[in-house]
């Protein structure tokens, strides 16, 4: 099982919307995989048209075991599944602070799951709190989508700053660039400069571009490949998961 979190200090990237299509690329392979929301605001539940349980709640996330085993929801699509969001994840970082060792709580959670699934993917909120190194501790690799600009770039040296100081390996993030609009000079600008950059991270050359049919996501509430197999941008996120799936060395036979 390889665990691959979506994740970005700044919101507003396409996180969720790449963690929703690479979920159903994966799926569409015959791999077993699971989606978690983790991000209280419960976007990718709502894509794939999932509600998390009343009584389920962050504590019940973080007690792992039966209690998500219930609230596992399988989606319209086969081999997919996904765990849903609660709002109250908002205070996870509350219910953490009251163990001793709170880091690797999710870690162990997840766990359970090795021999469920093929692939666990993680819908992260944004920002940096002790939820999130949760998070940078469960997961095999932190799949991080940059919109090419000055500030989103930014955002990327502070996370890999984080990952210095805590000891973390850098070598989990994995960048790409989202939101792609060519005919802006600064982020034609901004990617030539990520890619003549040897000192930071590879960014994959896989980009997801800025198109109508990712933001009508929303109103359709399916991945795009399902509405539009031909479009842009369905081509756009199976190019990047064909890529993304190399790099992290997953065998698909």
């Amino acid at each position: 099982m390889k665990i691959i979190a979506l994740y970005s200090i700044k919101g507003g990237v396409g996180k969720t919307a790449t963690s929703v299509n690479l979920a159903y690329a994966a799926a569409c392979e015959g791999k077993a995989t699971m989606l978690c929301d983790l991000d209280p605001q419960g976007s990718a539940s709502y894509y794939l048209r999932v509600r998390s349980a009343r009584k389920f709640s962050q504590k019940t996330l973080l007690k792992g075991g039966q209690g998500i085993d219930k609230n596992i929801k399988g989606t319209d699509y086969e081999f997919l599944d996904i765990l849903p969001a609660d709002f109250s994840y908002r205070k996870l970082d509350l219910a953490l602070g009251e163990g001793a060792d709170s880091r690797g709580v999710l870690k162990e959670v997840f766990r359970r799951y090795r021999d469920d699934y093929d692939y666990v993917f993680l819908d992260c909120p944004p920002n940096i709190t002790l939820f999130s190194e949760n998070i940078f501790q469960a997961a095999d690799f932190v799949v991080v989508p940059c919109i090419p600009t000055t500030l989103s770039s930014l955002t990327l040296e502070k996370l890999l700053d984080f990952f210095a100081r805590k000891k973390l390996n850098q070598k989990k993030i994995i960048p790409f660039f989202s939101m792609v609009e060519r005919r802006k000079k600064l982020h034609r600008a901004t990617i030539d400069a990520a890619t003549t950059n040897r000192k930071k991270p590879f960014f994959l050359s896989s980009q997801i571009p800025y198109l109508s049919e990712i933001e009508r996501m929303g109103v359709g509430r399916v991945p795009v490949a399902v509405n539009q197999p031909n479009s842009q941008a369905a081509r756009a996120y199976s190019e990047l998961w064909s890529e993304l799936r190399s790099q992290i060395d997953i065998d698909v036979e």
